[in-house]
């Protein structure tokens, strides 16, 4: 049995999941794939749920597989997963159906039905977050605009971090990064914006005390002990929101850090101390977010390897499997430029028909329409890349000075082409690591409340040493200009 700390992490994202454990030897984290599994939502009658008991069935398999591993010696765990959806639960603890997947169209229309409630600036200014149409306020006003009966039943809202923490300890907490992508926290007061709370008819008592990341949830409870073979391990509250532990693992010792989380979404912004909430970060659409220790993830989301992973299962249905390691070289191989995209089109946030869709918007702006595999990749490489360009320049407008790297973090930061497009587009140098920044990010906080390591600054240097990092510099700068304006052409 290992001599060193142990630390167990519960790393959900919107397509997989896994259950880490990450090994400390007081100068770097090595990580252990206990359990990886998929994450593939349901369609019931009542519309697009998550399978959310099998997610926790495979959690309490990869829990068992620790026992038996490292024994009683695993200190806590941590539990991170994507934002905005929620379970909702009567006064039993039981849980009143499945929490829908956050592209179900049940939000259709729910936005304008909340600015007849709320005019959207004023949500802006009490909340300072992106209007994306899955934000948990709009699919909490089609509870309230359908009557759904669970949400009048409801004693408690959970969100899915914070639903997998009942579920292991019994105990109920919403932790604090995650309440914050819902367009319902209010960054200024730290704490729920009880009077938007009201405003859209939702019931103020769903909405409690908030945790932070580094609070302890509780122990395992007796059943979960029975389960798995564990025993006196704790769980930790960490930035519940992966995006807010992939940040918190960003290895930079920078003042203002400057991030790309890579991944289904490209989330990419500063790490500042305080919200900015004004005119222009309104018209700009950026999103204030919470992070450890009470930073503030100032962002904005892209449309990013979604494109890729919905293109990948198009062409699958239809019987060819193009192996995510072969898409770089068959972009590599396609013409540059031949035509773009803006990844943010709305056509592109709905699952099906991806080459379909990116040819048909080729086609209405005028361009060539790719027509290979290659040139589908090479379209969608090149238009992320550019988009990654438009968002730096308008961040840049919101400090005194720029950073000189952008951080690159997870999975998406193993996609070498993507990266040097991302340098050649902004102009500065790209540090692409690490890989496992969401289950860095969620061991680290374990490790602050453990006391195993001082600071966020020791952590990241920790995280540093644990990792490979692989730098771009701009190339090509001439050729990227012109399609700066290409691009421009396209996105008016």
């Amino acid at each position: 049995m290992s001599q060193n700390k142990i630390y167990l992490a519960i790393d959900l994202g919107a397509g997989s999941g896994r259950v880490l454990a990450g090994e400390f030897d007081g100068t770097r984290i090595e990580l252990h794939e206990l359990n990886r599994f998929n994450n593939t939502p349901v369609q019931l009658p009542s519309g697009w749920h998550w399978n959310i008991t099998a997610l926790y069935q495979n959690i309490l398999e990869g829990l068992k597989r620790a026992a038996e591993i490292y024994g009683n010696s695993a200190i806590s765990i941590g539990i991170d997963t994507w934002g905005v959806d929620y379970g909702l639960f009567d006064k039993d603890g039981r849980m009143l159906g499945l929490p829908y997947q956050y592209r179900d169209n049940r939000t259709d229309g729910m936005m304008t039905a909340a600015f007849a409630k709320v005019p959207k600036k004023d949500i802006y200014d009490a909340t300072g977050v992106q209007f994306m149409f899955f934000n948990s306020i709009f699919q909490l006003v089609s509870d309230v605009e359908t009557n759904n009966p669970a949400l009048n039943q409801a004693e408690d809202l959970l969100f899915i971090p914070d639903l997998l923490g009942y579920w292991l300890t019994g105990n109920k907490t919403q932790e604090r990064s995650i309440a914050s992508t819902t367009q319902l926290y209010n960054p200024k007061l730290k704490d729920w914006d009880y009077a938007l709370i009201e405003k859209m008819g939702l019931p103020k008592k769903l909405f409690k005390a908030i945790s932070d990341p580094g609070d302890t949830l509780g122990t395992l409870s007796a059943d979960v002990i029975n389960a798995t073979g564990l025993n006196h391990t704790k769980v930790i509250t960490v930035a519940g929101h992966d995006t807010a532990s992939a940040v918190a693992a960003v290895p930079s010792q920078a003042k203002t850090p400057a991030f790309l989380s890579s991944g289904t979404w490209s989330l990419m912004g500063l790490e500042l101390q305080e919200p900015i909430i004004n005119e222009q970060s309104f018209a700009d659409a950026f999103t204030n977010e919470i992070g450890i220790n009470g930073t503030v993830r100032f962002l904005k989301n892209i449309c990013g390897l979604w494109l890729i992973q919905e293109s990948k299962r198009f062409w699958l249905a239809e019987g060819q499997d193009v192996a995510y390691a072969k898409m770089a070289a068959l972009a590599s191989e396609a013409e540059p430029f031949r035509s773009l995209i803006n990844p943010d089109d709305p056509r592109f946030t709905e699952a099906g028909r991806m080459p379909e869709k990116i040819q048909a918007f080729c086609h209405e702006t005028g361009q060539a329409v790719p027509e290979s595999k290659g040139e589908i990749i090479r379209c969608i490489y090149e238009s992320l890349a550019l988009r990654y360009n438009q968002v730096w320049h308008s961040l840049m407008q919101y400090v005194d000075e720029a950073p000189t790297t952008l951080h690159i973090v997870g999975g998406g930061c193993q996609d070498n082409l993507l990266n040097q497009f991302a340098a050649n587009a902004i102009g500065v140098k790209v540090a692409a690591c690490p890989v496992e920044a969401t289950g860095l990010g969620n061991i680290m906080v374990q490790m602050l409340a453990d006391g195993a390591i001082a600071d966020v600054t020791e952590g990241r240097s920790i995280v540093l040493n644990s990792s490979l990092v692989q730098t771009f510099e701009p190339a090509d700068q001439v050729i990227w200009a012109e399609a700066k304006v290409q691009f421009s052409m396209i996105c008016k």
